[in-house]
């Protein structure tokens, strides 16, 4: 598994929702359930953009999204604790 996360994801990452990378890359091993995609018409991307909500090694529950591109590195837009509403449509659809 490669992730590719641009300097500037990294920041925003950091400053706005104070995401470490690592914590990123544990979600992704630590997954449990499917993966679901953003259908919404502002984010909606080609490839498509997907997304999953899964705990850090620490049991921290982030939501992770990304797009899985063709050389099969994972190109991550963002990750953050995820709401309420995220979390019960997670768990209903995935």
């Amino acid at each position: 598994m490669h992730l590719k996360i641009s300097k500037g994801i990294v920041l925003k990452l950091r400053l706005k929702h104070k995401v470490i990378p690592k914590e990123v890359e544990e979600c992704f091993l630590n997954r449990t359930k499917g993966l679901l995609e953003d259908t919404r018409e502002q984010h909606r991307t080609v490839p498509s953009t997907l997304w999953f909500i899964a705990e850090t090694d620490c049991g921290r529950l982030l939501k992770v999204v990304f797009i899985e591109l063709i050389s099969g590195e994972y190109e991550i837009k963002t990750a953050y604790e995820p709401n309420n509403q995220e979390v019960k449509i997670y768990e209903r659809y995935a």
